[in-house]
């Protein structure tokens, strides 16, 4: 009978080298020897088909190399690029992400926060639904938390990349306040069990500030659902109502994520609608596929590479026990001015 194939060990590539398992451990990770001897043990390890036992190494460090990356809604088009942005940062570190999708549900976002703190992650990254969970203290205790978009308030997180919401809403309403607009629908992925968000509560304060007669609606992020959510608001459900205590139909639809606004366009076609005629829309985070839309639309650009790479950062010196100069980063938007928003129609 053929043997099966046995593991080749730590001990071997030592013994191999002449070194102790301990430098061929540190010359293995880069660490504490020559870039001569760096260089010997790996070839050796390479001629000897040796492969690190992740199950081994994780009980000897006391990590898995694993990072919990948990999104609030994978439908937004947008959460799905840094999400992906992350995993790339990780990567580029030999650390391994773990993406979950909270699917907008915040009790769904913290039994998955909990399942992976359960499962030893070694740090947790998450773009939050429900920032005012009381369950994101005992969570952050327990492993390195780096929040994103909204802090964490009853957590002590070990960073926060933070979106200037403030900054962000009010380029908006005035850009669509300077081309004439006085009403103005805006449609958020908050739903109805967390309707105090940052962003939504100060989109009203912001507009009555302005003097624009604003409406806030929440409207689901994947494409069909944000289409019907749009004909309604744009008056054209087939039972020809509107929502119930809605105002008269907007000037303008303010989305809180691009992929609201795409469903705000299709919605716009059907109705025979043209955007940036008949109908200004504007929307909050400059996915890729605004750009090549008809027209394009005016959105609000927050630098997502940067994000990713900026909470990736904040993570692993968490989990390396580093000391940062800056655990919050505040992220500056940046209007993007296309097509879509236009001065609206008179009569």
């Amino acid at each position: 009978m053929a043997r099966p194939n046995k593991r080749t060990t730590l001990r071997e590539v030592a013994e191999a080298t002449g070194l102790s398992t301990a430098a061929v451990s540190y010359a293995l990770r880069g660490k504490h020897v020559s870039k001569e001897t760096e260089e010997r043990v790996r070839k050796a390890a390479a001629e000897l088909g040796y492969e690190a036992d992740p199950i081994a190494r994780a009980l000897a460090s006391g990590r898995t190399s694993t990072v919990g990356v948990l999104a609030g809604d994978l439908q937004d088009l947008w959460q799905q690029q840094l999400m992906a942005a992350i995993g790339r940062e990780l990567l580029a570190g030999d650390r391994y992400a773990l993406i979950l999708d909270a699917g907008g549900d915040p009790e769904r976002e913290l039994a998955l926060a909990k399942q992976l703190r359960d499962q030893r992650v070694d740090g947790l990254l998450v773009s939050p639904v429900d920032p005012s969970a009381e369950g994101w203290s005992k969570i952050a205790d327990a492993v390195p938390v780096v929040s994103i978009g909204d802090a964490l308030s009853r957590a002590r997180t070990a960073g926060e990349v933070l979106f200037d919401n403030r900054a962000g809403i009010d380029a908006v309403l005035d850009y669509l306040r300077g081309l004439g607009h006085r009403r103005v629908t805006v449609l958020t992925p908050t739903g109805p069990s967390t309707p105090d968000r940052p962003a939504d509560v100060y989109v009203r304060e912001a507009a009555d500030r302005l003097g624009i007669e604003a409406e806030v609606l929440p409207c689901p992020q994947e494409l069909d659902a944000a289409t019907a959510m749009a004909r309604r608001v744009l008056a054209n459900s087939p039972d020809g109502r509107r929502p119930a205590g809605a105002l008269a139909p907007p000037t303008a639809v303010f989305c809180f994520s691009d992929s609201i606004a795409y469903g705000v366009y299709a919605a716009a076609a059907e109705a025979a609608l043209t955007v940036g005629r008949d109908l200004s829309v504007v929307g909050f985070d400059d996915h890729p596929v605004s750009r090549v839309l008809t027209p394009p639309l005016t959105t609000v650009d927050w630098g997502l590479a940067e994000i990713a790479k900026e909470a990736a950062r904040l993570a692993v010196a968490a989990i390396e026990g580093r000391r940062v100069r800056r655990k919050r980063i505040l992220c500056a938007p940046r209007l993007s001015e296309r097509r879509s928003a236009v001065e609206p129609r008179r009569g």
